[in-house]
């Protein structure tokens, strides 16, 4: 593996180098990109004429134009939504392959591409209806955070990501390109590749996805393609054996390395292979308006002199001759001229009529080959030598919605969208036959339900979206939910800004099929009973553009709060004080709180800059009122101090270094059998994490098509509670480097 990876570096390199070369050469012009439209950003290639002789008569520089935009689509009716490229964005750059997020928001198991789940609550993604997929989310692209591209040449993007040495580093090759096909249609790919080996052993991860895309966007015809592929493999190690390890190195009588630190399981991994197909189309009925251009874009006519070089000299020379003439002439060719003028027009859409479909299936492995027969609590059947619990999902969804457009004339000051769903979802689960045999048992569900959109998304200064769905029939007959969002943006005189945006939303829900059903030789439920989840949420942000301060308030309340709690048991002649792994086995169960449960949060973010000093920061106070079930640390931050230039104006440097920390809490535990994270079981001592800074030092460099940055990580390591997650420590004092490189042909 790590001769592939310097194997693929050495491309990079050399495409980097070639690409240059190729702008020499390429005579693809504006017009042949599929895109007209203008821009200032491009390349020159050199272009040489030849006459009959073959000997050089000319040389002229043709422009290859460098733009595009992209945009997002909301999955169930396909609404588009303009988006930036956060892909290449580039500063803070050095931040884009940590799975601790931008900010370090997120809890992880120490290594590249591990399971997370966010601190900061009211910014968790919204429980996937296949939960295994859930804490993937640094990998996986949510259909609705995909990225379609409309580019004015085609465009290449490849990154490398490297931390480490052969043994214990991680590795990240991604490649991405779009074209189009001409100015409504374009395609593209986008392949993500990443191999972590981890500091700790068991622990490897090895995730590959792909995503094929195309699309249409004509005036009456609209439509999305989508394919994405996700296999995700991840060695399960358990934890550290002894938190000691890390807090208390000197309490052992020899230092140890990462690797030497013992682990509870081996030969353990949990695998997730997805497949996602997605079509939304739509046609529009609308009417063409002529475009009342300005005056300074009109054409003008042309001067008499003008006009008058068209006629045969014959003519002209009758015509000097004759005033009256040549006037009626002049008066002729001005009325010809004006015939032949095409007055520009647009497509105004005044009802669509929508079909989507998506297919997402999912086949959920937890395999293990070498099981402590005292590590779990129960055993359901199998052999602990042979653990391999199976489970496969399948979910295809059809929605038909008709859509009287924002905008079609002066009173329609909203659009109006209407929408019925069905959705068929099979699961198969392990049943025990005798105790030596299982079957699969497959489970079939279908649900109706139908929605509308009320939304104003044009004009400059305020936006609104309203959505509520219903369920009709179905397992989740009764359930609903209602979905509000707004912005405004208020201009505080010439200099400044005020953006406020709100959201707020009602869900009324039963409980997705893994929280009701799951089978495994470690753990078994049956929750037919689970009382529905209502959750009610408010949360607006304020922020002042000139001045880079944002803050945002919201709260939360749930009511039968549903989650996974882990339930212990104490092996023999161990103490209830230990938080040893070794002295309990292992349960998790999914337990519900009937009363309600709220959550308080308040982020506050502000940017300052003196000269080429900058200092960004971001801070978050939450609250939960109930600890024990939702467990949150009261205060999370982060600090990003750093200088910022360029060399020779062309070099773009951002050299500095940025902190993450949050206030100890009895941080949720993470159980390998389900891939999910869990509370700590209140019965028995409990392990805290945090009130330990994490700095990290890097320089980001950026010139014109290409990134790249060195970064210092745990710079800080030493005795603390230097863990990710309970009994998963954030790994040593490393090295990263990283590249990404624009190409454009």
């Amino acid at each position: 593996m790590p001769r592939h990876f310097s194997i693929l570096t050495a491309i990079l390199v050399l495409l980097c180098f070639a690409s240059s070369a190729k702008g020499q050469v390429n005579l693809r012009t504006a017009g042949e990109a599929g895109n007209n439209t203008s821009t200032n950003n491009s390349r020159t290639a050199e272009k040489r004429g030849s006459d009959r002789f073959m000997n050089v008569t000319d040389t002229t520089e043709v422009e290859i134009p460098i733009g595009q935009f992209q945009w997002c689509i909301e999955p169930r009716l396909g609404t588009v939504i303009d988006a930036e490229n956060t892909d290449t964005a580039v500063h803070n750059f050095q931040n884009f392959n940590l799975t601790e997020g931008y900010t370090g928001q997120y809890n992880f198991l120490g290594n590249l591409g591990a399971p997370r789940l966010n601190r900061i609550f009211l910014n968790r993604e919204q429980t996937d209806d296949l939960l295994f997929l859930q804490p993937f989310s640094y990998f996986r692209d949510a259909l609705g955070d995909f990225r379609f591209t409309n580019t004015l040449s085609p465009i290449t993007n490849l990154a490398y990501h490297k931390c480490g040495s052969s043994e214990n580093g991680q590795d990240r090759v991604r490649a991405y390109f779009a074209s189009n096909i001409n100015k409504a249609a374009g395609i593209g790919f986008k392949l993500d590749y990443l191999f972590g080996r981890g500091y700790y052993n068991n622990q490897a991860n090895s995730q590959f996805g792909g995503t094929v895309y195309g699309y249409y966007r004509g005036d009456k015809y609209n439509a999305h393609a989508y394919i994405n592929v996700n296999h995700m493999k991840m060695g399960e190690n358990g934890g550290i054996e002894d938190d000691r390890y890390i807090e208390d190195p000197q309490s052992f009588q020899q230092s140890y390395s990462s690797k030497d630190i013992p682990v509870t399981l081996s030969d353990t991994w949990n695998r997730n292979h997805e497949q996602t197909f997605y079509l939304s189309h739509r046609y529009n009925v609308g009417i063409y308006r002529d475009i009342e251009l300005p005056d300074s874009l009109k054409p003008k006519p042309p001067s008499a002199s003008d006009l008058l070089f068209q006629l045969p000299d014959s003519v002209r020379m009758v015509l000097r001759k004759d005033s009256v003439a040549r006037a009626a002439a002049i008066d002729s060719l001005t009325a010809e001229w004006a015939s032949q003028q095409v007055t520009p027009q647009e497509f105004l859409p005044v009802t669509s009529f929508i079909h989507t479909m998506q297919l997402h299936r999912l086949k959920h492995d937890y395999l293990s080959h070498r099981t402590p027969t005292d590590y779990y609590t129960n055993h359901y059947y199998g052999s602990w030598n042979d653990v391999r619990d199976e489970t496969r999902a399948l979910q295809l969804r059809n929605t038909l919605g008709i859509a009287l457009r924002e905008g079609f004339n002066k009173w329609a000051q909203s659009g109006i969208s209407l929408y019925g769903s069905h959705r068929l979802n099979t699961y198969t689960l392990p049943f025990i036959a005798t105790t030596d045999s299982t079957y699969n048992h497959k489970y079939v569900e279908n649900d109706l339900s139908l929605g509308g959109t009320l939304s104003r998304m044009q004009g400059e200064w305020f936006h609104y979206n309203v959505d509520g769905e219903f369920w009709l029939a179905g397992p989740k007959v009764g359930d609903f939910n209602i979905d509000g969002q707004s912005d405004q943006h208020l201009p505080l005189g010439q200099k400044d800004t005020l953006d406020i945006d709100l959201h707020a939303y009602l869900h009324h829900q039963k409980a997705n099929f893994y929280l009701r059903h799951y089978h495994s030789q470690a753990t078994w439920w049956d929750n037919g009973d689970l009382n529905r989840e209502l959750r009610t949420r408010i949360m607006g942000t304020i922020g002042l553009r000139r001045t880079k301060t944002r803050l945002t308030v919201g709260m939360e309340n749930m009511t039968n709060y549903t989650y996974f709690a882990m339930q212990n048991t104490l092996k023999d002649g161990a103490s209830a004080t230990s938080t040893l792994t070794s002295d309990y086995t292992h349960d998790v169960a999914l337990k519900q709180e009937g009363g309600n449960v709220q959550v308080f949060s308040a982020t506050l973010a502000q940017d300052l800059k003196l000269g080429p000093l900058h200092w960004d920061s971001e801070v978050t106070y939450q609250k939960t009122s109930k600890a024990d079930v939702l467990p949150l640390p009261d205060l999370s931050l982060y600090t990003n101090l750093y200088l910022l230039f360029r060399i020779a104006r062309v070099l773009r440097v951002q050299v500095g270094g940025d902190m993450r920390y949050f206030t100890s809490y009895y941080a949720p535990d993470y159980a390998p059998s389900i891939c999910q994270f869990a509370t700590q079981d209140t019965r028995f001592a409990r392990t805290k994490i945090g009130n330990y800074p994490i700095i990290n030092v890097y320089a980001n460099m950026h010139l014109k098509h290409c990134r790249l940055y060195l970064a210092v990580n745990h710079v800080n390591e030493g005795d603390g509670h230097a863990f990710w997650a309970p009994h998963y420590p954030i790994d040593p004092f490393t090295f990263h480097f990283g590249l990404s490189w624009n190409f454009f042909n």
